[in-house]
């Protein structure tokens, strides 16, 4: 990415629409602009942030379409650089027609992510808020959009900041001592290094252990209902959508494939599957939708293992809870509305009540769920949330980092040494902000971002 071309993207999705926008950014935005906006009122000077209505005419003078059009001055824009933004009618044609006139004229069409990019680079943005940005474009509910834009807004970023600053000071302290290495390390100095690391890997702690709830909240969680034949899967499904989307009758083994639906549970996307009865069976077909439920299961953020409440624990519930191992289980006791059978302690894993007939307990096991999949965060909530396996596993090798400092400092290690973690851990850092971030990772970051973002 060439960041002194003056690049052109729709900043608008595809597809008809009432207005199209299309971005130019670079040093010759303004004269993009000027060369074929013809303004119904005379303006001898635009005026930065200010919207013109006028004409779009190409090289000819012929009319391309009535736009609006506002011309932004660097630095108060979102790429730092001098930014235009065309907002024409949004038929298809009309926006390939712009793009073609401004191609033509020696702007070059933007690549994916590129604007943020631009914002990166001219320190707009640090590399997790730009990550952010896309995690926003791309949000699936209101707690995903409001986790993105905190990012967005340096939530994260400040906290890393803090850090990072902690461990410069502490980085200046350890190699002024370096240059008088007959010197031992005072006590005061020695105790507040080992209070600043140990301080900062409680923090580290903390976000990390958030990333669970973080992911969930990006990418939705998948919840997959399991348990034997007949047992009532399919009507749990139903009554957690509230509508009829699976065959629910008195024989066993209706549901032989898949089932997949979405909704939200406490603010988190969540897909339901709907599963084979697990059994053992001699029927091809069933058998081999057993297989695919067992396939999924490794895959689950959450097993609903069903059991029915009105009937004594049967070897099939037995198969079915094994099938589970070493998977996050709820044993839910389905058909609460008819006599309960002698209870069986059957697992360690948590048990709710329900019945989908009457809807007994249903909420409950949604809150079970949501406390599950989000632990103490709250939507809308301050604290900061990790939502990137990348940001997790720099936080994790930042505090490794962390820890060696403080056994070399107990076990008298030389000061190089120390000086050496502190550059290690402000290393895995600015993977994160993105100081030191290799042009091959960023590449591929945004590279993921749509065009014209």
């Amino acid at each position: 990415m060439n960041a002194s071309e003056t690049i052109i993207a729709p900043a608008t999705a595809v597809g008809e629409a009432g207005i199209a926008v299309v971005r130019i950014s670079g040093p010759r935005s303004l004269e993009a602009l000027k060369t074929f906006f013809r303004p119904t009122s005379k303006v001898n000077t635009f005026q930065s942030h200010r919207l013109y209505h006028g004409t779009l005419c190409d090289q000819q003078g012929q009319h391309l379409d009535e736009i609006l059009a506002v011309y932004m001055a660097a630095p108060q824009t979102y790429t730092r650089d001098d930014v235009v933004e065309i907002h024409c009618h949004g038929s298809q044609q009309v926006v390939k027609a712009v793009l073609q006139l401004y191609l033509e004229f020696g702007l070059r069409l933007a690549e994916p992510g590129e604007f943020t990019y631009r914002a990166f680079v001219n320190g707009r943005l640090d590399l997790s808020q730009a990550e952010a940005v896309s995690q926003l474009i791309h949000c699936k509910s209101d707690s995903a959009r409001k986790l993105a834009l905190s990012q967005v807004e340096g939530q994260l970023s400040r906290q890393l900041y803090q850090f990072t600053e902690q461990l410069r000071q502490i980085q200046i302290l350890i190699e002024a001592w370096i240059d008088f290495p007959e010197e031992e390390l005072p006590s005061e100095d020695r105790n507040h290094i080992f209070a600043t690391a140990a301080d900062i890997m409680t923090q580290i702690d903390h976000l990390t252990s958030s990333y669970h709830s973080g992911r969930v909240l990006k990418e939705g969680a998948a919840i997959l209902l399991a348990g034997r034949p007949n047992v009532g899967k399919s009507s749990l499904l139903n009554a957690l959508l509230g509508e009829e989307r699976a065959i629910v009758t008195d024989i066993p083994g209706t549901t032989r494939d898949l089932l997949e639906e979405g909704l939200t549970i406490g603010g988190v996307p969540v897909r339901l599957v709907d599963t084979a009865g697990l059994r053992k069976t001699s029927d091809p077909v069933e058998r081999e939708g057993v297989r695919r439920a067992q396939q999924k299961l490794s895959q689950a953020d959450l097993v609903l293992l069903l059991i029915d409440g009105s009937k004594p624990v049967a070897e099939d519930d037995h198969y079915a809870l094994a099938a589970c191992e070493g998977q996050p289980v709820f044993i839910v006791r389905t058909k609460a509305d008819l006599p309960t059978a002698e209870k069986n302690n059957i697992s360690k894993y948590d048990e709710y009540n329900i019945s989908s007939k009457t809807g007994e307990g249903i909420e409950q096991l949604k809150n079970a769920i949501q406390e599950f999949l989000l632990g103490d965060y709250l939507p809308g909530a301050e604290s900061v949330l990790l939502t990137e396996k990348r940001h997790f596993d720099s936080l994790v090798a930042c505090r490794r980092n962390l820890g060696h400092l403080c056994y070399s400092l107990d076990s008298d290690q030389p000061m190089e040494l120390l000086a050496m973690d502190v550059r290690d851990a402000l290393y895995c850092l600015g993977q994160i902000s993105g100081e030191t971030t290799n042009d091959q990772l960023l590449e591929g970051i945004f590279s993921q971002f749509c065009i014209g973002k």
